[in-house]
């Protein structure tokens, strides 16, 4: 069958290119080997941040003698209704990404697993389909080392998570990211033991240390143990469970629990996608190389999404689209490097970060001003009783122009937004600070460490 583009994955870039092709007038076709809206629909943010909902609510019930209110009896958490509850909004998630694709003009929704025969042509159970544009949106799953596959011991990716319906006992995870840390404070507060087991001596290594830091001291005060600077050699069946053996200097041995989090990173999947038919060749880490406007190294094909490794999250792979959207039909140049660098750490209080890391601009060499201010100087987190975090700027000397910031606190990932649109907006930091703010708001303390800045030495 004949196509003027295919599309290979319904995640968060193709249904909307999709879309777009076909109110352009071409004649689309969807291929989706799974669910519709990839893993941020169905295993990623959605989900996960509804488990984040439930235990924040969790946590506020046990704290709540703190803010004069008194709860009768025991906090407990019913995991099956949290999972009612989550796979309730997910799977209405799903099924608005399926109604919106079975709605659309001129695209065909496909399912099965595509291969490419050649750079113009996929199979799918035995059928082809040809076109001219081939978009390949087919993301990535958990990374799993192939000592923990080949060990007859159990374990739990962030998709198998998502069936969990009991508190476990004690859960390890293996891995200090933002993957594991949101599942480590999650379980915390749905009362497991909580240990996170990290390889590297800190964890949140993309982080600057004074942040990292601050993360794991947030953890660590409600309950979550960690293992850090340790190799975990191997697993093993227990009577009660599983346990990792580690090699820390801190205290050698074994970490026993009664679950095993597999938390250690993302792999493209690409592996079966038959590229070799194609003439394009994966990276040393698997992903699709690709140019500034996300073509690949074959005319014709493009790559979106986690599997070309240029974001690997919900918002670059919505903006990966957006670029190709441009470019194709609206004759509106745009580049993959006209991106600033934002994301968030989902823990509470979250993490907002965007732009440069304080290590970052000292590697640069260049004249540099930062700011920083605790979350204890924020009225509004004082009166909502957490002033955990802190806050911090990192401005050019000369240009005047914001490079970056962290804050780590109450509403941090919202209130970080008010920095980066004056990023892109390339004015100087002086906009912000001399600007006046809501009081009381975590926002109105932005300006006031804005006005307070200093060398950075």
């Amino acid at each position: 069958m004949e196509y003027d583009a295919i599309v290979i994955g319904a995640g968060q870039a193709g249904p909307p290119l999709a879309e777009r092709l076909g109110q352009a007038g071409q004649r689309v076709a969807v291929i989706e080997r799974h669910r519709m809206g990839g893993t941020c629909v169905n295993v990623g943010c959605i989900p996960t941040k509804c488990l984040v909902g439930s235990a924040r609510v969790a946590y506020y019930a046990r704290e709540a003698g703190r803010f004069g209110v008194d709860l009768q009896g025991d906090v407990s958490v019913d995991m099956a209704r949290v999972k009612a509850r989550k796979d309730e909004i997910a799977g209405a998630s799903e099924q608005g990404v399926t109604n919106w694709l079975d709605g659309m003009e001129g695209v065909d929704v496909i399912k099965g697993h595509a291969r490419f025969v050649d750079p113009r042509t996929v199979a799918v159970d035995g059928t082809q389909y040809t076109a001219e544009r081939i978009f390949l949106d087919v993301g990535a799953r958990a990374r799993v080392p192939d000592w923990l596959e080949a060990a007859d011991v159990p374990y739990l990716t962030n998709s198998s998570m998502m069936e969990v319906d009991y508190v476990p006992a004690h859960l390890l995870i293996m891995g200090g990211s933002y993957i594991g840390l949101e599942f480590a404070q999650m379980y915390r507060r749905f009362g497991s033991e909580v240990t996170v087991i990290e390889m590297k001596p800190q964890v949140m290594g993309r982080e600057d240390d004074d942040v990292a830091v601050a993360i794991r001291e947030i953890l660590e005060g409600e309950g979550v143990r960690f293992r850090v600077a340790a190799e975990c050699l191997s697993v093993r069946k227990t009577q009660d469970g599983i346990a990792v053996r580690v090699s820390c200097e801190e205290a050698p041995g074994e970490e026993e629990g009664s679950d095993l989090l597999a938390a250690m990173g993302r792999v493209p999947n690409t592996d079966d996608l038959g590229l070799e038919n194609t003439g394009i060749e994966l990276n040393e880490r698997g992903f699709i190389p690709v140019d500034d406007e996300l073509r690949t190294q074959v005319d014709g094909i493009w790559a979106l999404g986690e599997a070309n490794g240029r974001g690997g999250f919900t918002h670059t792979t919505y903006h990966d689209f957006e670029i190709v959207a441009a470019n194709l039909l609206d004759d509106d140049p745009r580049r993959v490097t006209d991106r600033l660098t934002c994301y968030g750490l989902f823990i509470d209080p979250p993490l907002g970060r965007i732009g440069m890391t304080e290590r970052e601009v000292r590697a640069t060499g260049r004249s540099a001003l930062i700011g920083t201010r605790p979350m204890s100087r924020v009225g509004r987190a004082r009166e909502f009783g957490d002033t955990r975090g802190f806050m911090k700027v990192l401005v050019d000397a000369e240009t005047e122009e914001i490079l970056g910031a962290s804050i780590l606190g109450m509403n941090g990932d919202e209130v970080v937004h008010e920095l980066l649109d004056v990023m892109y907006a390339r004015q100087p930091y002086t906009v912000i600070s001399r600007s006046v703010a809501i009081h009381p708001t975590v926002s109105e303390l932005i300006p006031t460490m804005l006005q307070d800045l200093r060398p950075l030495v």
